[in-house]
């Protein structure tokens, strides 16, 4: 690993009154001006997605009441004692349990009362026997293997020895009244949901998923499908950034590509920002004629246009528009590569953050790089790659160019080189940002 002996900055002269921040700096300021939002109670499958905010207590017992595992015939043990299909004990059938019943019959010696999965046991029975373990039931020399309604004089033979308890799930045998089932912070997914149903709640106290508008700028963007003209390119931004911000949590609204107009830009904004906990833009950020999100914000005073010491990604905007406090507003570079690696280093944790999350970056790990890296002193490089999880390698993926999306769509990784290295060679090892989970 060749480390930077130089000490001019590799990124360029500085402007007068203007810095260079480094990528841990602006990621620290970003986070420093955003919080979990509050927490609002919502119906159960609004709440996908949504973190707790309150720890979840069953009031109840979960099962409720004692009910059969299986469809089969609610016994008494002892009326089971030594049968086999040589001798079986013949018990007679007092009537049929569904599930949901409220009347329940009371089962006495020599009987047996049909119950279907999920039936609550009734009074007097001790224990299961499936059906299979019967000959299905016969009345009035007919068979009555359906589980239909019993006819008169039912007889019901059981083929082997029921155990106490057989089948039967317990009152409180997975959750009792008082557990405390779910934990603050917990984010909720299908199963947690089912289990809240199941105790009984109809609403949920959470940290919702911060809505995020995601807009690309640039008058030579058109829509993917439509027909591309000379010096046009379809807008690949506003989709990648807009699935990247669902992918991390958010409910994201994907806006068409802004023409290079200040005025008309602004006016999107404005309109967007009643829907809008976070706003994404990408282009217009750098130095160029038609860098139209720093025209559009110049005289807000409330959005700061700033370069970094990374590559790609170098020219980053962050601030709040509207009234008030404002709504966050975190400005990308336009080239494909620059504004994904900006998402994942800038944005995504700032999502994180607002849904309550501990977890707000990316998973990083060490792995042996298989390839020479090289990058310019004083950027910290983010290079697309290919991880190996069985052998901790990773292996580079395509060149350099912050334009190249056929291979950041092949990655799984961001190789990352050091701001004071400006080599490694094979075999080498080094940080890895995971891109998956």
């Amino acid at each position: 690993m060749t480390r930077s002996t130089e000490n001019t900055d590799a990124c360029g002269a500085e402007a007068p009154g203007h810095r260079l921040w480094t990528v841990d700096e602006h990621l620290a300021d970003v986070l420093s001006t955003v919080a979990p939002l509050p927490a609002i109670e919502l119906q159960l499958l609004d709440a996908h997605g949504c973190r707790l905010d309150e720890d979840v207590v069953a009031a109840g017992d979960l099962p409720p009441f004692d009910n059969s595992s299986m469809d089969g015939y609610a016994v008494r043990t002892a009326d089971t004692v030594g049968a086999d299909s040589t001798y079986p004990s013949v018990l007679s059938v007092i009537g049929d349990i569904a599930a949901g019943a409220g009347e329940l019959p009371k089962v006495g010696p020599g009987q047996a009362a049909r119950i279907m999965t999920g039936a609550p046991v009734p009074p007097g029975a001790e224990a299961i026997a499936p059906v299979e373990w019967t000959d299905g039931g016969t009345g009035s020399g007919q068979a009555a293997a359906s589980m239909g309604a019993p006819v008169a004089d039912e007889e019901v033979r059981v083929l082997r020895e029921v155990a106490a308890g057989a089948h039967i799930r317990r009152r409180g045998s997975d959750i009792k009244a008082g557990d405390q089932v779910l934990d603050s912070g917990t984010e909720l997914g299908p199963t947690q949901l089912g289990l809240l149903a199941a105790i009984g709640r109809g609403t949920v106290r959470v940290r919702p998923r911060p809505r995020v508008v995601v807009l690309s700028t640039g008058s030579e963007l058109v829509q993917p499908g439509e027909p591309v003209g000379p010096g046009q390119i379809s807008d690949s931004n506003s989709f990648t950034l807009t699935a990247a911000a669902q992918e991390a949590g958010a409910i994201a609204y994907r806006v068409g590509g802004v023409p290079d107009d200040p005025a008309v830009l602004r006016a999107v904004l404005e309109d967007q920002l009643s829907r809008a906990d976070l706003i994404v833009t990408s282009g217009g950020v750098s130095v160029g004629a038609y860098d139209v999100v720093k025209e559009a914000f110049a005289s807000y005073g409330r959005v700061d246009f700033r370069r970094l010491r990374m590559q790609p990604g170098k020219p980053q905007g962050f601030g709040r528009i509207g009234a008030g406090a404002g709504v966050p507003l975190l400005a990308l570079p336009g080239n494909p590569v620059s504004a994904y690696i900006s998402f994942e280093l800038f944005v995504r944790p700032v999502i994180r953050t607002m849904l309550g999350a501990t977890d707000v970056h990316r998973p990083v790990v060490r792995a042996v790089c298989g390839a020479e890296l090289s990058s310019p002193a004083g950027r910290r490089q983010f290079l697309r790659g290919w991880y190996s999880a069985a052998d901790a390698t990773v292996q580079p993926i395509g060149g350099e160019g912050s334009h190249l999306v056929g291979a950041l769509a092949r990655a799984n990784c961001l190789i990352v080189v050091p701001e004071d290295t400006v080599a490694t060679g094979t075999g080498e090892t080094v940080d890895v940002v995971l891109l998956t989970d």
